[in-house]
């Protein structure tokens, strides 16, 4: 019957229609009081969206900004906007921006009601950032002038397997990782007396924002071992899953070691960029017993490196087991226990004068520490240990297994002086490098020193002058060597000399 309609007769019967819908939209909005308006609208909307998903082949979840109507935000909100606003919101046309907590700078989001589309395995989904507003009078929860956020995602009934068990798996890990780079890192420490609150808990830990530059790039060593240390350290953020596969906590051990000025405390900063991660600074003589130890390391946040530095100066922990202390005890010399009685008043006073606090932390509190059932709370940690003397420290402290890999830290060497010179000069080549090259051979000048007499003195930088300031060092340094050398050896011929005088005075008494 349609068909035999001419386009006039359709046209006026269109118009009709209209007519209709609009006289009878006038007359609602005009008798039909305000409150009923909205019980009927909100009443329509929410049965026409029930028929409608009767017959829609999409599925939907929602992920509400806030849990339990309580003022914390929900974790999963919070990760899926982290995603959204790194790998899609280039895609949306409305985009927000905040500065999230901790972050470096402002991150870009999806503006309130705004769709944009994802693709995972060949399977595009559908996210809503939406808004909803309550006007209801009674008091919320909901920041924001009652306001309530959520989003959608959208996909087809059947990739419903993909998503709730891959797909989803993918947004937190990802979102999870992208919040992570975005943060801004920290250097902590651990508080001596009571606990520091923040973020409205009690922790044993203080904060600064960590923005050390150094890198890789700038550290002086040899080419080979820098990068024999850079591919350790990335195998191991990178296998998570073989840890998992053999059984082990995500965590590796390293012992750095060698004389001072040699750049210890310089490779924590620079394994600490390379990988982002936080660092953790534990003063062994704040921890008051083993418990407190163990909590120290709960309160500790996976992807971050934890650091003992001069761990032989930290606690009396080099070597000195209970049987080997009773073996002392035991020995028959009068001397050596005259000399402990006198330590032992004398840290007693200190004790008592408050310039030392007693640490109850032992050997074995510090070895669960490192990698009994405690150290599996966390996971993707490294665990650095340095020392002036490795020499002193208990073997079981230091053996494979707590601390995996032993890095020595020497002297300077041509190559390393080469990396210097570009920091502090700019230069890669000049004539007196060779010079300079004979005189590290020749005598000992640790990477600290060599770049203390790199710098320059002045606001305008002057090659040659610097460079021949160090030669100058390492001529002293050479001399100061060898008058060292003469001097030990006098000594060592007087006390031969003493020797036989002593003996000759033996037999003459004889």
């Amino acid at each position: 019957m349609l068909m035999m309609m001419n386009p006039n007769e359709m046209f006026m019967q269109f118009g009709s229609v209209i007519a209709t819908i609009i006289f009878m939209k006038a007359i609602y909005e005009q008798y039909i009081p305000h409150q009923w308006r909205d019980s009927i609208n909100s009443y329509l909307y929410r049965y026409t969206e029930r028929i409608v998903k009767i017959f829609s082949p999409y599925n939907h979840i929602s992920f509400d900004e806030y849990e339990g109507g309580k003022f914390k935000r929900s974790e999963a909100y919070t990760t899926i906007e982290t995603y959204l606003s790194e790998r899609i919101s280039m895609k949306a046309r409305g985009l927000k921006a905040n500065f999230v907590k901790d972050g470096k700078s402002l991150v870009l989001g999806l503006a309130d009601n705004e769709e944009v589309t994802d693709e995972f395995q060949g399977v595009k989904v559908w996210w809503n950032s939406r808004k909803t507003s309550s006007r209801s009078q009674t008091i919320s929860f909901y920041p924001g002038n009652d306001e309530k956020r959520h989003y959608q995602l959208t996909f087809h009934s059947r990739h419903k397997k993909l998503i709730t068990e891959s797909y989803l798996t993918h947004i937190l890990d990802q979102g999870k990782e992208i919040a992570i780079r975005r943060r801004q890192r920290k250097l902590f420490t651990n508080v001596n007396d009571s606990s520091s609150s923040y973020g409205g808990k009690s922790t044993l830990w203080s904060h600064i924002e960590f923005n050390h530059p150094a890198t890789f790039d700038t550290l002086a060593m040899e080419k080979s071992k820098k990068q024999a240390i850079i591919n350790d350290i990335v195998r191991f953020s990178n296998a998570k899953d073989y840890y998992k596969k053999i059984g082990k906590p995500w965590k590796r051990g390293y012992l750095l070691y060698g004389p001072p000025g040699t750049g210890k405390s310089t490779m924590i900063v620079v394994m600490a960029n390379l990988l982002g991660y936080d660092i953790y600074d534990l003063e062994l003589t704040a921890v008051k017993d083993n418990t407190q130890l163990r909590r120290l390391l709960i309160e500790t946040s996976s992807k971050s490196i934890i650091v003992i530095e001069d761990i032989d100066c930290s606690l009396d922990l080099t070597g000195q087991r209970s049987s080997q202390m009773k073996e002392d005890k035991d020995k028959d010399n009068e001397d050596g226990k005259q000399e402990e009685e006198k330590d032992l008043v004398k840290k007693k006073m200190k004790e008592q004068l408050g310039e030392v606090k007693k640490s109850e932390v032992t050997l074995s509190g510090l070895l669960n520490f490192i990698d009994g059932i405690w150290s599996a709370c966390g996971e993707e940690r490294l665990i650095i240990f340095t020392t002036n003397y490795i020499e002193k420290l208990d073997p079981a402290l230091i053996r494979k297994g707590r601390m995996d890999v032993h890095i020595e830290l020497s002297y300077c060497s041509y190559e390393a002086f080469k990396v210097l010179a570009w920091n502090y000069l700019d230069v890669e080549s000049h004539p007196l490098f060779e010079r300079i090259k004979r005189l590290l051979e020749e005598t000992k000048m640790t990477p600290a020193d060599v770049g203390e007499n790199l710098m320059p003195k002045l606001l305008e930088l002057d090659v040659d002058a610097c460079l021949e300031n160090l030669v100058r060092a390492l001529e002293k340094a050479r001399e100061d060597d060898q008058l060292k050398v003469e001097q030990e050896e006098k000594e060592k011929l007087k006390a031969k000399v003493e020797e036989l005088e002593e003996d000759e005075n033996k037999l003459i008494l004889i």
